[in-house]
């Protein structure tokens, strides 16, 4: 909402010009104090005079028109046809432009004086029945023919248009005098750009805004307007700086310290957004006040849930203080992942922590906010100090600390962390160092002290069950992988040894389980692949399964006659028969897919047919359709499928390897 004072900032005197008429003429200043915080200032400068209703009158004399109701909040039109004597009265400040041979000064104030001209003179400005406009005082002059504007458009009743033309294109100059606007007029741009804005075109609208800055720069709606472009291609750290430099330009600007307050609220500095939602002197948005205490209160709630170690408390309320409305806070960003670490949530950490390299630069806007009694700036250092070193990257997390220790040397988080930091790097290092000399025991203890500083290191834990293992404690090797995985579930290399451990032990159940999630994920790694066909055929022996003639890495087998056939399908495990011909394009687009499939399943008998050359086994499994698959168990048809998907086919796959 807008308000206006009304009280007046410049007064004309206008000497009268005919009968003794004078007249007074006022401008009113909008003091640009309404509220309207999410899209341009529309009302703080018309982007062009709007049409207004008038009455004409056309006499020898010449003509008047006098506005009835002005719709601009700053100015209207005054249109005057004079004398070049009346001309010479008149005061700084105002303009004078020429059209269609007559002289029309341009005041701000209301009201339309019209003078006779000379007896010499031909009368200007006449409306024919026709609608056309006598031209006789401009003898010689070539002649488009002018007519009299009906009010369409930009252009009110009486304005005179050349060569007939209902209206102009926007932006640029019509008739050559005051009545169009030129694409360098600062408030025409604006208007563009407001056009633009409203149809979230929030570049055009931005270059648009621009122009009318360079032209016009100490002009605060300009800035306002283009702040509110830049907010929305969510460039909200330039938006700040516009608002602030609309501030600068006028200080009472109630509209540009609302913004303000909201974006400051985004980026979560809420007692400075306090300071600007609630501007003195002007009622606060009651939707951006409500907000504000939402995100203090849930703010204050997870600040008490961290200081009791309480993360998934903590978690809640920085969920809930992002939702309220501080959605581009790095601060409260980077709280999350903090909760997320704490919580062996990592992947989850890791993602948070992605996002607040972004976001760091609103930290210059006010170096000295501080969240859980640390300078933001140290903060976001020290969060990622943790993260770093969950991910085992020692150096950048010594890195990291030791930049949240300049920047708050004070603090007794950032100096314990900053210890903790160097004597976990020290025993990582010192334990690397053993175990490539192959003194795993002594490793094993350089590793526990840094756990002892570092309990929930996966890295450590993982590089420990190493040590476990080559002293041929798997039992303790697999407890330490255990811990690891707890705290990082994809941490592939605890997985692996994991399983490798598992096997030593012969529970092949786990180490098949292991070495199948392995397979997935590393679906190229050949070693992986052994691993977990040698584990399958110790679980099939050790379940009393025949197991015989079966080989890691076979080809897929061709096979044509009938006896050959029954033998293959009859051995131990799954076997899967392609049958096909060498004349089908289906078979010949999915037989590499079966190549795949072969090397990637190695415990799975692959086979062939080719119906031309095996008829009578094409005959007996009363073959059809090519490409047709059949999975056999000790000769048992258990799975048949005609013209399979690879995806469909490769799930039955896996589904019999196991």
């Amino acid at each position: 909402m807008s308000s206006f004072s009304g009280k007046p900032t410049s007064e004309l005197g206008l000497e009268a010009l005919s009968n003794g008429l004078t007249n007074t003429l006022t401008i009113y200043k909008d003091e640009k104090n309404g509220v309207c915080l999410n899209k341009p200032d529309f009302r703080e400068l018309e982007a062009s005079p709007a049409t207004t209703t008038t009455t004409t009158s056309s006499s020898s004399s010449g003509s008047v028109s006098v506005p009835t109701k002005p719709h601009s909040t700053h100015s209207a039109e005054l249109s005057v046809e004079s004398s070049p004597s009346t001309a010479r009265n008149l005061r700084s400040g105002h303009t004078r432009s020429r059209s269609c041979g007559s002289h029309h000064l341009i005041f701000s104030g209301s009201g339309s004086v019209s003078s006779p001209p000379p007896a010499t003179v031909a009368p200007t400005g006449n409306i024919c029945p026709s609608g056309r406009i006598s031209k006789t005082g401009l003898p010689g002059r070539a002649s488009k023919p002018d007519v009299l504007g009906s009010g369409s458009g930009r252009y009110g009743h009486g304005s005179i248009m050349r060569g007939g033309d209902g209206g102009a294109p926007r932006g640029l100059m019509v008739g050559g005098g005051g009545g169009g606007r030129s694409s360098a007029d600062p408030e025409e741009l604006k208007r563009l750009g407001n056009d633009c804005y409203k149809n979230a075109q929030f570049s055009e609208a931005l270059s648009l805004y621009d122009r009318a800055i360079a032209i016009s720069p100490a002009n605060a709606a300009y800035r306002f307007n283009r702040a509110a472009a830049l907010m929305g291609l969510r460039r909200l750290l330039e938006a700040v700086r516009e608002c602030g430099a609309a501030i600068r330009l006028d200080p009472g600007y109630a509209k540009a310290h609302h913004r303000l307050g909201s974006l400051l609220l985004s980026l979560g500095q809420v007692e400075s957004a306090r300071e600007h939602i609630c501007f003195p002197g002007h009622q606060p948005d009651p939707v951006e006040m409500h907000k504000l205490q939402l995100v203090e209160k849930h703010l204050s709630k997870c600040s008490e849930a961290r200081r009791l170690g309480d993360w998934r408390g903590t978690l809640s309320e920085v969920d809930a203080a992002i939702a309220a409305g501080a959605d581009a806070s790095p601060q409260l960003c980077a709280c999350r992942a903090e909760a997320l670490l704490k919580l062996h949530q990592l992947d989850d950490a890791f993602s948070a922590q992605s996002n607040i390299a972004m976001s760091e630069a609103s930290v210059s806007l006010n170096p000295s906010l501080k969240i859980f009694g640390m300078l933001v700036e140290a903060y976001l250092f020290f969060v990622r100090t943790q993260v770093e070193l969950a991910k085992g990257r020692y150096d950048s997390a010594l890195t990291a600390i030791e930049k949240a220790g300049k920047i708050d040397p004070q603090n007794a988080e950032t100096s314990k962390l900053l210890n903790t930091v160097r004597l976990v790097c020290r025993a990582r290092a010192r334990g690397n160092d053993l175990f490539k000399s192959e003194r795993f025991t002594e490793a094993c203890s350089a590793y526990g002290e840094g756990l002892r500083l570092d309990p929930s290191n996966s890295v450590l834990y993982c590089n420990r069950a190493a040590c476990w293992f080559k002293l041929g404690q798997w039992e303790r090797s697999v407890e330490d992988c255990n811990q690891a995985l707890r705290i990082q579930p994809n941490y592939l290399k605890a997985l692996l040894r994991r399983a490798l451990s598992n096997s030593k032990l012969e529970r092949w159940s786990e180490a098949v389980r292991d070495y199948e999630v392995l397979r997935r994920e590393l679906p190229d790694d050949n070693e992986v692949a052994e691993s977990l066909f040698h584990a399958q055929v110790a679980l099939k022996k050790s379940l009393g399964e025949d197991v015989y003639n079966m080989k890691f890495g076979g080809d897929v087998e061709s096979v044509s006659g009938l006896e050959q056939f029954r033998a293959a399908i009859s051995s131990s495990g799954a076997s899967v028969v392609h049958f096909r011909s060498g004349t089908n394009l289906q078979c010949k687009h999915i037989s590499p897919f079966v190549d795949a499939l072969c090397s990637r399943y190695p415990s799975i008998n692959f086979l062939q047919v080719d119906i031309e050359e095996g008829h009578a086994i094409a005959h007996t499994e009363n073959i059809r359709i090519v490409p047709t698959f059949k999975i056999y168990k000790k000769g048992i048809r258990v799975k048949e499928m005609i013209c399979p998907s690879p995806e469909v086919l490769e799930s039955s796959v896996r589904h019999y390897s196991i």
